[in-house]
Order: C-alpha cells, then structure tokens, then sequence
C-alpha cells in the first residue's frame, strides 16, 4: 500500500491568482503535517508577490476536519485512550499558526468548497476572506458531538462572521448545514455548480488579481485589524492606512489616471 504524504499543492497562474489544494487521501483529514505544510505554504507566499489566493481540497471534498487519530494516544495498554494535554495543545497550535497564516495572506482569499467541510474544514474555509461553495457542499462544526470544543477558530471567526446566536446553533448543536442555509446566514458569499467551484473561484480571484495589490493589502489590514478594537481605534487605523495608501505605487497609478484619463481607467501592475 502506498504511504499517503500529507501536502499542499501549488498551482500559480500567470496573473497572480496562486491555487492552493489540499492533498490528504480521499476526505482531506487536516493532520498536524498537513496543518504545518498549508502554514508553510502561506507564509511563503506572503513574502511573494501573489495577489489572490484560492483554496480548495479538490472537487469532491474540501476537508473532513481534524484527523481524530492524533487525539489518541500511541501505543501503550489502552491504545484508545486521550493523547496528554501537551500532545493537545500541539495540535491546536498548528491549528493556529495554519488558520492564522492563511488569515494573515495579504491578498484576497476564496475557500472553494466542494463536498463537505466540517469542524476544522470549516474553520479553514472561515480563515478565508470569501467562501464560494458547490450545491452540495455541507458546513459544521460537529465538535460538540465528541464532547469537546472547536479548537481552530469555530468559536470566534464564525461567531464574528454570522453573529453570536447563529454560531452558538452551530457550535452548540453539532449540525451541518447545506449551502443554502450557509448562504442565508452568511457562512457562503456564493454558490456554483459542483463542477465548476474551483474554475468558478479563480474567475473570481482574477478580478482581484487585476486590482491595486497595495490597495487591497492596505483595506484589507484595515477591515480585519479594525474589528480586533473599538469603533474610535478602528477609524484611527483607517487613517493611518488612508494616508498610507497614497504612498504605494497603486495611490500614484490611481490619483494620476483619475486626473488625467477620468475614473476607471488606471492599470495597475
């Protein structure tokens, strides 16, 4: 049999749009080895010049969640028993430091979600800026059926992007949910034909891509970190951002096409 080595794929496209697929047999486990790789996939393109990035497990399924078997312990007399704590703080750090690396991607972001994405599938789709999902996608964060909490941002990003209420249904419940109601409450930006979501992420990607790329870092930064504080800290980050902006090679382009073209005319590179 054939070791399966956990990996993430890359594909960049010529206008800046960078695939990334997560590879890990036939339902995507996200395993700490995975978890690491999709870590060091992101911070390697953020220090390149990507400027939209899509994320996708392939057409059939995005990610069954955390791989339940690091949980346990190895070996031993019981070899269903719990893993130690410290073998379970190692995992939830590589889920943080994977989620935030893909949240910290200064560029625009699109989960393309086929299939199902639960528990840490879903929190991966959720560290995205957008989620774009087949017909049949399904979504949940089916933790609390294991006695246990979500454990890679099931409880504050969702939270965050649906509201309390409708989060703590998900959380508290374990259901999944379909596309449709994940559209209805804001978990899904779009839905596509199950064999078009990634092709349909990328189209989209690539009105990103053609963007201001310094812009886009500078607004998102502006969105994600003003959140984190009050309304007045919020708009003081703004500013400071605004005045930035005019700074980069996107506020020179831009001001100077308006002034001397009119509006929607700047080509930005």
């Amino acid at each position: 049999m054939t070791e399966i080595v956990p990996d993430v794929l890359v594909d960049r496209h010529d206008d800046g749009v960078v695939v990334l697929t997560l590879s890990n047999g036939k339902v995507n486990p996200l395993c700490v080895d995975l978890l690491n790789r999709l870590a060091e996939r992101c911070e390697e393109l953020a220090a390149e010049t990507a400027r939209a990035v899509v994320i996708t497990g392939g057409p059939k399924v995005f990610a069954a969640g955390a791989d339940i078997t690091e949980f346990a312990e190895r070996g031993g007399a019981e070899p269903f028993a719990l893993a130690p704590s410290a073998r379970i703080a190692e995992i939830g750090g590589a889920f943080l430091r994977a989620l935030n690396a893909v949240a910290a991607l200064p560029c625009p972001t699109i989960a393309a979600v086929s299939g199902v994405a639960l528990g840490g599938g879903c929190e991966l789709a959720l560290a995205c800026d957008f989620r774009l999902a087949g017909e049949k996608a399904k979504f949940g964060q089916p933790e609390i059926l294991l006695g246990i909490i979500p454990g890679g941002g099931g409880t504050q990003r969702l939270a965050r992007l649906v509201g309390p209420a409708r989060a703590k249904d998900l959380v508290f419940t374990g259901r999944m949910i379909d596309a449709v109601e994940a559209e209805r409450i804001g978990l899904v930006d779009r839905r596509t034909d199950d064999a078009d979501v990634t092709a349909a992420a990328v189209e989209w990607a690539e009105q990103f891509a053609a963007g201001p790329r310094h812009a886009l870092a500078l607004a998102k930064a502006a969105i994600d970190e003003g959140l984190d504080g009050t309304l007045h800290d919020g708009l003081l980050l703004e500013q400071e951002l605004f005045v930035k902006s005019f700074a980069t090679p996107d506020g020179t382009v831009g001001v100077q096409s308006f002034l001397t073209e009119g509006p929607g005319k700047a080509q930005f590179g």
